[in-house]
């Protein structure tokens, strides 16, 4: 007669797994291996979507090309002179009236330096034009009275002021024409001096 094969209890545990997990344990194993296949997608094991949470919505990059740089620096040159025109009819403050003479003039400056780099590049330099928001902060600066302006001339200059570097320093890093990159480079060096007498200021 035939003798029934007896398996080891090590076999016999092992095969006990195996049919437990079933199709419920591999689909635990699937997702473990899609889990970390997502994080290997980012240094340090992080899922992608929890970096793009954390971005800002708010934040837009610099413009890598030559003609959208030159009419965003026109814009805000243009902003800093005339909005720095408007609150020197209205302060009283000293310092706020010495920045303002001093803003009207390196915009200038700076326009300047940006003109004759086009020109170096042979790239036309358009009339600038304010944008909306630009805009928007010169009228409140224009309507707002005595008591007032200072506090919104100032605002308005921080905000600008930010997103000059933003711009400038952006364009001195990717920009596309080296004449415009090294312009670029040294107004962001002013503006950072800028934003220097802008703390020192709102911290009085």
């Amino acid at each position: 007669m035939h003798k029934p094969t007896i398996l080891p209890a090590m076999v016999l545990s092992g095969l006990l797994v195996v049919g437990c997990q079933g199709p419920q344990g591999n689909a635990a194993g699937n997702g473990s291996m899609m889990q970390t296949s997502a994080n290997e997608a980012i240094p340090g094991g992080n899922p992608p979507m929890s970096q793009a949470n954390s971005a800002s919505p708010m934040a837009v990059p610099a413009p890598t090309d030559a003609p959208t740089y030159i009419a965003k620096a026109g814009a805000g040159d243009l902003f800093e002179i005339e909005s720095s025109r408007a609150v020197l009819g209205k302060s009283k403050n000293a310092k706020v009236t010495e920045f303002a003479k001093m803003m009207i003039k390196q915009h200038q400056d700076s326009t300047a330096k940006v003109k004759a780099a086009a020109a170096k590049a042979k790239l036309t330099v358009p009339a600038p034009i304010l944008l909306p928001d630009q805009q928007a902060m010169l009228d409140q600066i224009k309507t707002a009275d005595a008591a007032s302006v200072d506090t919104v001339y100032l605002r308005h200059q921080q905000t600008a002021h930010e997103a000059a570097l933003a711009l400038h320093q952006g364009y001195a890093e990717t920009g596309d024409t080296p004449a415009l990159n090294a312009a670029a480079a040294e107004i962001a060096t002013v503006v950072k001096t800028h934003i220097g007498h802008l703390a020192d200021m709102q911290a009085r």
